[in-house]
């Protein structure tokens, strides 16, 4: 009998890793790049069906809210059968996805196919990249993770006006299928994903043989031990003792009312701009516009970041009030400069937010429990995820006027501040009382 035995290699922080990076930069882009670029297919899909913009947002609200709830499937299959296979089915399910989309006949097809199936493919496809991007990188790793990141902007930027060239020369159905066509190559990102390890085989000695034969007898004990290790299994992916820790419910809180303005005004920008009249390649270049702005802020706040020159917390509180009030101001703007400025402002503010946002987490569980809490955290989040765009859509519907699904989103981003506030100062009032207790034992060891 001969058994395999797994030998761990530290991160090279180089070297290789450099694949993994572009690996994962098409991943973000082949993903979140695509939800965001998603606007110019809105347009199309809910002149096509004449529908409403709530039905219509519903297929970006679905696709959102499973990438969330997906995100620790991702995480779980990819410890069973290893991070490659799991990115080559996820990039198989979200090219089959917006394949199978492209002849929808009705809405609810679209919500099954590019809502659920492809959204599923984006969470076994993004999850596990993050994951390995993570165990190549040590030292380097945030300059790793910005890297990585970026695609999701440069991507945006670049397909939101391909997009739109392939609706004209195409319709939005053969423009569907290109784009299902384009997303295989997530399962080539899959194929660079070489794991940090080699194997080793191992003879067993006498000693192990013995200790096979000892197990007849210990049954118990082993249950018991796989008991331990299967609940152990759990909370790596999903920490649901996080639920009793009141700082990780608040941050969650704010993670929801923040999902609930974060992806409606990428979804709803194209089609207000059409709305004021704006030339559609005009329309898409303002998602052009806040994708280069995006990539821009996140490089920059996360270097202020860095400095540490305030509390992150106070930062992302003031980036997230920043952002709803550029939200808030939307419906202001009406020609294409206008648009352009606040395409810019809002892509700016934006990837000051995301910067920072998984920074204060790890801060408020501590490091050790971010992985777990990461998964939580997404779980939690996915319901803004999921309800976002469409009461963002409802209030379209009522009003007659996109310009107040962007102030819905404002004003969920102002109440998911609140949160932050509310956290700051627990935290805070948490401190004081610690002092005073140390300060009160020192004092009593005095005397």
């Amino acid at each position: 009998m001969e058994s395999a035995v797994t030998r761990g290699i530290g991160p090279p922080d180089g070297g290789y890793g450099w694949f993994i990076v572009l690996a994962s930069f098409l991943v973000f882009g082949l993903t979140f790049g695509v939800i965001k670029s998603f606007g110019v297919f809105y347009v199309e899909i809910h002149r096509y069906f004449a529908t409403t913009a709530t039905g219509t947002s519903w297929i970006t609200s679905i696709s959102i809210a499973t990438v969330h709830i997906g995100a620790p499937v991702g995480a779980a299959m990819s410890a069973c059968v290893g991070h490659r296979a799991v990115v080559m089915l996820g990039g198989l399910l979200s090219s089959v996805g917006m394949v199978a989309g492209a002849y929808a006949q009705n809405l609810l097809q679209l919500y099954i196919t590019v809502g659920f199936l492809t959204g599923f493919g984006y969470a076994l496809t993004w999850t596990p990249t993050v994951a390995m991007l993570g165990c190549y990188f040590e030292k380097r790793r945030p300059m790793a993770n910005a890297l990585a990141s970026a695609g999701e902007c440069i991507i945006t930027f670049l397909f939101t006006p391909f997009f739109q060239l392939l609706v004209d020369e195409y319709s939005w159905r053969g423009a569907m299928l290109v784009l299902g066509a384009a997303q295989l190559n997530l399962c080539v990102c899959g194929a660079l994903l070489r794991p940090l390890s080699n194997l080793a085989e191992k003879r067993p000695t006498e000693g192990d043989r013995l200790e096979e034969m000892s197990q007849t007898h210990m049954d118990p004990q082993r249950a018991n031990i796989r008991s331990q290790s299967l609940r152990s299994k759990v909370l790596h992916y999903v920490d649901y003792t996080l639920i009793a820790n009141p700082h990780f419910m608040l941050y969650s809180m704010f993670g929801v009312f923040a999902a609930l303005g974060f992806f409606a005004p990428a979804l709803f920008l194209v089609p207000y701009a059409r709305s004021q009249g704006i030339e559609e390649y005009q329309a898409a270049a303002l998602m052009s516009i806040s994708a280069a702005l995006d990539l821009f802020g996140r490089l920059l706040f996360g270097w202020v970041a860095n400095l540490r020159l305030v509390q992150t917390i106070h930062q992302l509180t003031v980036t997230v009030i920043l952002l709803a009030v550029v939200l808030l101001l939307c419906p202001l703007a009406s020609t294409f400069t206008q648009l352009a400025a606040f395409s810019a402002s809002y892509g700016l503010v934006f990837g000051a937010t995301v910067a920072i946002h998984i920074t204060v987490l790890a801060e408020v569980v501590g490091v050790s429990r971010l992985g777990s809490a990461l998964g939580f955290f997404m779980l939690i989040r996915s319901s803004g995820g999921l309800l976002g765009p469409p009461i963002a859509g409802f209030f379209i519907d009522k009003m007659g006027n996109y310009s107040t699904g962007f102030l819905m989103a404002g004003v969920a981003l102002i109440l998911s501040a609140l949160f932050l506030l509310l956290l700051h100062h627990m935290t805070r009032r948490g401190r004081d009382t610690q002092l005073q207790a140390k300060d009160s034992s020192s004092a009593t060891e005095k005397k």
